[in-house]
């Protein structure tokens, strides 16, 4: 970890989880110099070692604030985060088993794409959703924010759906042979929608009130006590549930879609065990350094002492199951991934889909995927190295476990 500090032009310092300033790019450490200048900061502006340029904040970015929210350090996709579970069958006990629709794990993946619409799809007919159907008794908390109700309306058809982008189902299996699921997802384009609609709110009031925060760093903030501010944590916990819940469906279709295949196919009594499921995306009313503040978590956990948390890297790398250590320097927080090399565009220019479905090929990956034109968007080299962003956080988190990609659902 180094540190920026210039405290004629800073109000407070940058920390950076990685190993010099070579190492971050320009876009990321300017939007660092712009949080370091806001006034209502609580502590240093931390960069985690995934960290990347963002919409106003850098992903991988976690900021303190006294009094005010900002919707764009929340980010898009609001509660975008990681549902984990594993299982007690070794893939050596499955991975030769083949079926109808060829191996095991191949049927396995093609069936949790016919179940979980991908990309932009979603569901034909209302699903259940309770985030919603509680949303709907609690109208008084929602119903002054008109332009948003469609989105109550809307998530009906979108809960237990995926997305796109770096969105993924994956089948894992641990460095002791065991299978496990990560599945990352957030609350779809209902997050989008509140984060849009409160930071064109901020901006218009912050240009009322003369805020000196310069309208181009898409830092628009709102008080924390005002109306407004208080619309949008009830429209930021109501996202995050419902990107909870998201994850949760999808979850409960993929073990559906195992016991069905692993129970036709072999004798093996599969159980699963350590449900995990945790948000990246979201503002928290948190105490650090004997005060009440803000933390901003955008593209990065909690990680607390002794807390649990999954850190994905690409498809066809590793993952991580980590244990918090609670390091107050960041805010009890760390990485939420390996964070990204290239842009989309830059990694479409890079590698070619062919370069990027051989790679998976021959690591023996199985790749399910409805249009492949895309695909090197999503390229492990499109991507750093996670075993280098352990350890650039090795003061923030230790690794509990690894995993590796098997097979893995794209939109």
């Amino acid at each position: 970890m180094f540190v920026l500090y210039d405290k004629d032009k800073m109000k407070v310092p940058i920390k950076v989880w990685l190993q010099n300033e070579k190492d971050l790019e320009g876009s990321c450490l300017e939007q660092a110099y712009h949080l370091s200048e806001l006034p209502f900061l609580a502590g240093p502006v931390c960069l985690m070692p995934d960290t990347h340029a963002g919409m106003g904040m850098p992903i991988g970015g976690v900021i303190a604030t006294e009094g005010v929210i900002i919707p764009n350090a929340v980010g898009v996709d609001i509660g975008c985060g990681m549902a984990y579970t594993e299982t007690n069958i070794r893939l050596e006990e499955i991975q030769e088993v083949m079926t109808g629709n060829g191996t095991l794990i191949q049927a396995m993946i093609g069936d949790i794409m016919r179940n979980i619409p991908v990309g932009f799809a979603h569901h034909k007919t209302v699903m259940p959703c309770y985030t919603l159907d509680r949303a709907f008794d609690e109208m008084e908390r929602y119903e002054e924010d008109g332009e948003l109700l469609g989105q109550l309306e809307a998530g009906y058809f979108q809960i237990g759906t995926l997305g796109g982008g770096n969105h993924f189902i994956e089948l894992q299996v641990d460095d002791q042979g065991y299978l496990a699921v990560m599945l990352h997802s957030g609350s779809r384009h209902f997050g989008k929608t509140v984060c849009d609609y409160f930071h064109n709110k901020a901006r218009e009031l912050n240009r009322r009130w003369y805020s000196q925060v310069p309208d181009e760093y898409r830092l628009a903030f709102l008080s924390a006590d005002s109306a407004e501010g208080k619309q949008y944590q009830n429209w930021m916990n109501l996202s995050m549930d419902f990107a909870r819940e998201n994850r949760e469906k999808m979850m409960l279709v993929v073990k559906a879609v195992m016991e069905k295949w692993i129970g036709k196919y072999t004798q093996l009594n599969l159980e699963f065990s350590h449900d995990m499921n945790c948000h990246h995306n979201y503002a928290a009313l948190e105490t650090h350094h004997g005060r009440e503040v803000w933390v901003h978590r955008k593209g990065a956990v909690h990680a607390g002492n002794g807390e649990l948390a999954v850190i994905p890297g690409a498809m066809g790398s590793y993952s991580y199951v980590v244990m918090g250590k609670g390091n107050p320097e960041s805010f009890c927080s760390s990485s939420h991934g390996a964070g990204r090399r290239y842009s989309r565009k830059g990694a479409m220019e890079a590698f070619s889909c062919e370069q990027v479905i051989r790679d998976l090929a021959d690591q023996g990956v199985v790749l399910g995927k409805k249009g492949k034109a895309d695909v090197a968007e999503e390229s492990r080299f499109a991507y750093k190295d996670i075993e280098e962003v352990m350890k650039n956080q090795s003061d923030l988190v230790v690794p509990v476990k690894r995993l590796k990609t098997v097979g893995v659902v794209k939109g």
